[in-house]
């Protein structure tokens, strides 16, 4: 595919005997609002499985990188919705820089899934992001080989996977971009944009 930490909480209780113990310590499990044209998705991330990825992914919502955005890419075979990195005239934003590939995680890039999209270098992953809109089991690690790699999950859909579908039917073109600075041509492009008007943290 073509380029395109964990915080836990103390819980501390009293027991019967009026003295103070510590419960297990819990992960807070961020979780996004994603505000498409198309309809609200609810994702959940997961950063005991994807710290450096999910703490990238924050960071660029924290920045608002992903404001103004577009699903640029919406293909069958795999079959995954993809954005996060071109404005509405398909010019492609400057990320900041590459992250470590955590593939090796576990996670499958199994339907409703979020994953990183990245060029063929394993660790060339910065901001594009994509959902799985079926399993996709060519897009998982198997070994350390490049090509074998993998590409990262790191969350799941949990609410709104109907318009991931809705998403995923679009009509696609091949249509003209600007990728840093170039002329180039952009394909299964949705022929009317699918706009990611803003991605922001749920308050919890």
């Amino acid at each position: 595919m073509k380029s395109i930490a964990v915080l836990v909480a103390l819980v501390f209780a009293a027991v019967s005997n009026g003295s103070m113990a510590a419960e297990p310590i819990l992960p807070v499990v961020p979780i996004i609002i994603m505000d498409t044209s198309m309809g609200i998705l609810e994702i959940e991330l997961n950063p005991e499985k994807a710290p450096e990825t999910v703490n990238n992914f924050l960071g660029d919502i924290r920045a608002h990188f992903y404001d103004g955005t577009v699903f640029h890419r919406v293909t069958k075979q795999p079959a995954i919705i993809q954005g996060g990195i071109f404005t509405t005239e398909l010019i492609s934003k400057k990320p900041r820089a590459p992250i470590k590939n955590e593939a090796e995680n576990g996670l499958k890039n199994e339907r409703g899934t979020l994953a990183m999209a990245r060029a063929p270098g394993v660790n060339s992953a910065n901001a594009e992001f994509y959902i799985n809109t079926d399993s996709n089991p060519g897009l998982d690690h198997v070994n350390a080989m490049p090509v074998n790699f993998g590409y990262c999950v790191f969350g799941k859909v949990i609410q709104g996977m109907d318009v991931v579908d809705k998403i995923q039917s679009v009509k696609t073109a091949t249509l003209r971009a600007k990728v840093h600075g170039e002329d180039a041509a952009l394909e299964m492009a949705p022929v009317n944009a699918v706009l990611i008007n803003s991605i922001k943290e749920k308050t919890q």
